[in-house]
């Protein structure tokens, strides 16, 4: 007589795809909505001329306090030296990507910024297509003058007149750079992504302190362009940045490492960030060449395809 209970396993558990689609929605929302932060970000600070370094310690400070307020590192398990030493300095190493990336945001716009925070996984990929057999290539696609990839202008002068130079794009590169070299030094502190909550809030907690003197000293000498006073502050930017493009994007990304098995700089990571660049690009009715993109986004996610095969 068969038992009712022979394949309990069948009846069990749905299969995983449809588990993983929920926090797959998850993830791309946080996405989106980090990035729909990053355009309110960059409207206010290229319309208003506020300070960069006074605007990101204004979120970043409340974004600290709510971190410390979830995951409260005091308490359980103490921490060691060897896991908090490396936080507080990875916190000097985020301050200063907050400020390089801020300052390339509002020079270099919206897609570049976001796009320069892959270049740290990808980069002796690119370094490689820029110098090496294949640079001429690179350069009929994208053009080094940081212009075409992403703009699409009749008029030749004014495409030269608002050109990108190397220097406006080393300061994105360098926040990329900085933001992969973080996100490294905290996935080797802490394994368990429990441990690395309460380490995340450390750093965080770390960088509002590193920021503190410099936009202190912001507000007291006020900021060269000097035009704050011209628009009204922008609540949502301000509060969007807090919640989506701080603390509700660390859970997602780290929900999508632990349960989907995707890191930040994958090439998975980028198809669904470079989807939300397009829609923002659309809905704020920037410049912007769909071409290019796509040819600049495959680019780099061949890079990120062989840094990980």
């Amino acid at each position: 007589m068969m038992s009712p209970n022979k394949f309990p396993a069948d009846r069990g558990s749905p299969p995983q795809p449809l588990r993983q689609t929920p926090l797959q929605i998850i993830h791309v929302a946080a996405n989106f909505m980090r990035i729909w932060s990053i355009y309110s970000m960059y409207r206010y600070l290229t319309q208003s001329g506020a300070s960069v370094v006074l605007f990101l310690f204004a979120c970043i400070a409340p974004a600290a306090i709510l971190f410390l307020i979830l995951q409260k590192p005091w308490k359980g398990r103490p921490l060691s030296n060897t896991q908090v030493v490396p936080s507080i300095i990875n916190g000097a190493i985020t301050a200063l990507y907050f400020v390089l990336w801020g300052n390339g945001l509002r020079s270099c716009g919206p897609v570049r910024a976001i796009l320069s925070e892959y270049s740290g996984a990808v980069l002796g990929v690119l370094s490689a297509l820029l110098y090496g057999r294949r640079s001429n290539l690179w350069k009929k696609c994208c053009k080094l003058n940081w212009n075409s990839p992403w703009e699409d202008r009749e008029d030749s002068e004014a495409q030269t007149e608002q050109a990108l130079g190397l220097r406006q794009m080393l300061v994105p590169i360098l926040a990329g750079i900085l933001s992969a070299l973080r996100r490294v030094i905290a996935r080797r502190v802490s394994i368990k992504n429990q441990l690395k909550r309460r380490l995340h809030a450390l750093t965080i907690a770390s960088a509002t302190c590193f920021m503190f003197p410099f936009a202190m000293w912001d507000m007291i000498i006020g900021s060269p362009s000097g035009d704050s006073g011209k628009l009204p502050f922008s609540t949502w930017a301000f509060l969007s940045t807090i919640f989506f493009g701080n603390i509700v994007i660390f859970y997602a990304d780290s929900i999508a490492e632990e349960r989907l098995h995707m890191v930040f700089s994958s090439p998975r990571h980028l198809t669904v960030a470079g989807a939300c660049i397009i829609i923002m690009e659309n809905v704020y009715k920037m410049d912007f060449s769909l071409i290019g993109f796509t040819v600049c986004c495959l680019i780099l996610g061949f890079g990120m395809f062989s840094y990980y095969f």
